[in-house]
C-alpha cells in the first residue's frame, strides 16, 4: 500500500534545478532509505515532500490529496521531519524543545495536557534522554541533542517520519540505538519511516526499500538486493564496490571499494604532491 508518492516533482533554487521529474513511491508501514552522493537532491526531495520548502512543478500526494493544499497543524500530525541541521535551541531545556513536537495537538493557551504529558516522557525515555530533561539543550553533546531532536519528533506521534541523516555527530554504538528505535518503531507501531543515509551497509541492513539519486533523478530503487549491487554502485558513487552478505542479516553488503580510475573529477582535485627532499 503507499499512501505518499510524487508525480513528476520538480524543485530549484532559484536557476538551478535539483530535482527533475521525480516519481517515487513511499510504501506504508516500511523503512525506506535514500541514498546517494553530496549534492544529488536527498535533503531537498525531503524538504518538499515534508512542504518546507515549495516545488515548482509536479505533485506530492498524501493520502489521496496533495499536501500543498493541506492545513498546516492537519499535516502536522500526520508527518514530522528532522532536518539534517536542526535550528538553534538557545535557552531551551530538554523537556521544552521536546514539548514542541506536541504543538499540533495544543489548543487554546497551548498548555499541555497529561496526554502530551505522557507523550513527552515516552519519547524522551525510548530515546534515552530522560536524564536531560531538565538541562539546557546547548549543554549537550552532539550526540546527546541530535537524539534529543529525535525525541521531539516522534512527539508529534506521527505515522510518517522523515529523517535526514539521522546518525550525524553520533559515535557507532548510538548510531546502532537510533537505528534499532527506529526499527522498533516500525515493527512495534507500523510507523513509515524514511531516512537519508550516507552508510550503504546502514542503509541495507535497516531499509524495507533503498531509492539511489543521482543528480536528482532516480537511478534504482527497490529491494536491498536490487540496489546494493555492483552496477548500481557503480553509476551513482564512481566505485567498483565488492557485494557480499551480511552474516548477521543475509542482507547484501558492501565489503569494499575502489574509485574507478575514470573518475576525471577525483583525479583533479585529489592529486597527491611529490614529498619533500630530506635536504631541502
Amino acid at each position: 500500500m503507499v499512501r505518499l508518492y510524487t508525480k513528476d516533482l520538480k524543485v530549484s533554487y532559484g536557476e538551478h534545478l535539483i530535482v527533475q521529474d521525480l516519481n517515487i513511491d513511499i510504501p506504508d508501514k516500511e523503512i525506506t532509505t535514500i541514498i546517494g552522493p553530496n549534492g544529488c537532491g536527498k535533503s531537498t526531495l525531503l524538504k518538499a515532500m515534508t512542504r518546507i520548502i515549495s516545488h515548482q512543478s509536479g505533485s506530492i500526494i498524501l493520502d489521496g490529496g496533495s499536501i500543498s493544499k493541506e492545513n498546516t497543524k492537519v499535516l502536522a500530525k500526520k508527518m514530522a521531519i528532522l532536518p539534517q541541521m536542526p535550528e538553534s535551541a538557545t535557552g531551551l531545556t530538554v523537556g521544552e524543545l521536546v514539548s514542541y513536537g506536541r504543538f499540533p495537538y495544543q489548543k487554546g493557551f497551548g498548555r499541555l495536557t497529561q496526554k502530551d504529558i505522557d507523550v513527552i516522557n515516552w519519547a524522551l525515555d525510548v530515546t534515552g534522554t530522560a536524564e536531560f530533561k531538565y538541562d539546557l539543550v546547548d549543554a549537550l553533546s552532539g550526540g546527546q541533542r541530535q537524539r534529543v531532536w529525535i525525541a521531539m519528533a516522534l512527539c508529534q506521534e506521527t505515522d510518517v517520519i522523515f529523517l535526514d541523516e539521522p546518525t550525524t555527530y553520533l559515535d557507532m554504538a548510538h548510531q546502532l540505538e537510533v537505528l534499532e528505535l527506529l526499527q522498533q518503531l516500525n515493527e512495534e507501531q507500523g510507523r513509515t519511516i524514511v531516512m537519508v543515509l550516507h552508510d550503504i551497509n546502514q542503509a541495507a541492513r535497516f531499509a524495507d526499500n533503498i531509492v539511489a539519486l543521482k543528480d536528482g533523478q532516480i537511478v534504482q530503487s527497490g529491494t536491498c538486493e536490487e540496489v546494493i549491487h555492483h552496477d548500481v554502485l557503480k553509476e551513482v558513487f564512481q566505485i567498483d564496490a565488492d557485494i557480499g552478505r551480511d552474516p548477521r542479516t543475509n542482507k547484501p553488503m558492501c565489503i569494499t571499494y575502489n574509485l574507478l580510475k575514470g573518475d576525471h573529477r577525483y583525479e583533479k582535485t585529489h592529486s597527491v604532491p611529490p614529498l619533500a627532499s630530506a635536504n631541502s
